[in-house]
């Protein structure tokens, strides 16, 4: 199915790389299964590592989608995922996701009543601990003095230093979602020596200097926007990711930083990306090809990179007897939304705005459909057919038994760049203007709708508005708990939604739940870490 070579190699890189990564070890420092002069003796061997750096956001071990797994005492499945763990964390807290199973304390997310104790948590923060280490080890091996005693030079050896800033951007990225999840956290870099020393823990201030750091730092070593292979990083993600990272600044230091916000957004939205015509396409078994609006995607294959944590996930837990519709041979029938995303949109079938992606066979989008009087029970809530492992172009999946998904996983798009830009110049953020920002908003709307019926007036921009237009938009991509957190709405009493707090109207909950609790069994491993507070 996907054509990019680091796809192609990402399950020879993880058999290549195969890290001692025990999750009771997960605070103590990797050890090398195979010698770094094994590993790491052609510039081929170098990208078979790079491909398992980057498939640590979507896979869960060598053997795929079990067996082998980079982290062990965890359900591979379900809770050592990247993406399936991320998502849990992002949505289910809010209006957008909830699950019908009662699998140990997955119910507790949308409750918002999660513990220290909580087997998920520990598996995404193991997840992200694990790929800064991968990171760090490439880093240690692919320094100018390693390549030349290994005989690679000339091309190899300038390729190889460019993957060096991809790898400092992939860490910096498993860093920040560490930082918006959990705050705190352990601190390794590729300084640290490989053996037992525990390592330290870095403030939610002192990581969001870290990552802000070492992207100005690769901003220019990275290769120009738009220019890489697709399925690595450029400088479009790059600045992307500093984007999303002014636009929180206040969240996570006390410091607002919407200038800086216009900046990076403005950066990425003058360099050439574009929108594609339909929205559905974006989330299909093909959207490698969508690459003038895709700035960065997660590669999810069906034959290369099987797991139950990554797009397989998305298109298997929203399905139930309409799997057919999902492009799935059968449904887990567990993920819906709730009457708070409903809300959102004015017409539920998507016969005006084309993002509204709802199931319209078994499961309807009548208001009686979508009230949900029982969280278990699947046929209750709006059914989410966002993602589809179908392809646009009428063509058979990679995985004949459908199975397992092509559906790349988008991390940045560009109509997210279009709604920090607004969002940062409504609270204040110079270098930008209110009627480009307008324009902005209606080119997306002007997308969704096939015309301008959808478009708004200047009187009508306002902060509710683009929190409302974000949902319409990046619904079920991971950032609906940061947006609501920002908006000072996920905990407090402002806005409610179906079961938010574990009561069928909604209730207001203590505000530790803005942010993760550090998993207990993590501080047990390294007493070096500290609790947030609350938990």
């Amino acid at each position: 199915m996907k054509h990019i070579s680091i796809k192609k190699i990402m399950l020879t890189g993880a058999v290549i790389v195969a890290l001692a990564s025990c999750s009771k070890k997960l605070d103590l420092f990797p050890q090398n299964d195979l010698t770094s002069e094994t590993t790491y003796a052609t510039a081929a061997g170098y990208k078979a590592v790079l491909a398992k750096v980057y498939a640590g956001l979507a896979t869960t071990g060598n053997a795929g989608p079990a067996g082998a797994s980079d982290i062990q005492g965890l359900d591979e499945g379900s809770q050592s995922p990247f993406i399936r763990g991320f998502f849990n964390c992002q949505e289910l807290p809010t209006d957008e996701a909830v699950v019908s199973w009662n699998d140990q304390t997955i119910k507790d997310f949308h409750n918002l009543s999660w513990s220290s104790s909580d087997p998920f948590l520990y598996g995404l923060y193991s997840r992200l601990v694990y790929n800064v280490m991968l990171a760090n080890e490439y880093l240690r091996e692919a320094t100018d003095e390693k390549l030349s005693a290994r005989g690679i030079t000339g091309a190899e050896a300038t390729e190889i230093q460019v993957t060096r800033a991809e790898v400092r951007f992939l860490r910096a990225f498993n860093y920040w979602a560490m930082m918006d999840i959990f705050g705190k956290t352990t601190f390794i870099d590729e300084s640290n020596v490989v053996g037992t020393t525990l390592p330290g823990e870095k403030s939610r201030a002192d990581l969001f200097t870290y990552v802000d750091t070492e992207l100005k730092a690769i901003e220019t070593l990275l290769k120009p926007a738009k220019t890489n292979e697709y399925g690595r990083v450029d400088q479009g993600a790059c600045w992307a990711l500093q984007a999303r990272l002014y636009l929180n600044a206040q969240v996570y230091t006390g410091t607002a930083k919407w200038t800086e916000a216009v900046t990076y957004a403005k950066k990425v939205i003058d360099a050439g990306y574009a929108l594609h015509a339909d929205y559905r396409q974006l989330f299909m078994a093909d959207n490698d090809k969508r690459t003038n609006e895709i700035i960065y995607a997660i590669g999810c294959d069906g034959l290369r990179t099987k797991s139950y944590g990554n797009t397989t996930f998305f298109v298997h837990a929203a399905a139930g007897d309409d799997h057919n519709e999902f492009g799935v041979g059968g449904g887990w029938y567990g993920y819906r939304a709730t009457k708070g995303l409903a809300d959102k949109f004015t017409d539920l079938t998507g016969a005006s705005d084309k993002r509204a992606m709802f199931t319209t066979s078994k499961f309807g989008t009548s208001a009686a459909q979508i009230a949900i009087a029982d969280v278990g029970d699947f046929n209750n809530g709006l059914h989410v057919n966002k993602y589809r492992n179908i392809r646009s172009d009428g063509n058979p999946v990679s995985d004949a038994n459908r199975d397992f998904a092509d559906v790349d996983f988008p991390v940045f798009r560009l109509p997210e760049m279009y709604l920090i830009y607004a969002e940062a110049v409504l609270r204040g953020g110079t270098g930008g203007d209110a009627t480009t920002a307008l324009g902005y908003i209606n080119n997306i709307r002007q997308r969704a709708y096939g015309n301008a019926t959808g478009n708004i007036s200047a009187g009508q921009l306002n902060l509710q508005f683009v929190l409302d237009e974000r949902a319409r938009e990046l619904y079920w991509e991971g950032h609906r708990r940061t947006d609501l957190i920002r908006y000072n709405l996920l905990t407090t009493g402002t806005y409610l939604w179906p079961w938010k707090g574990g009561v069928a109207s909604g209730t207001q909950v203590d505000a530790k739940y803005n942010i993760f609790p550090i998993p207990a069994t993590n501080r047990t491993a390294n007493p070096n870490l500290t609790q947030n507070t609350g938990y």
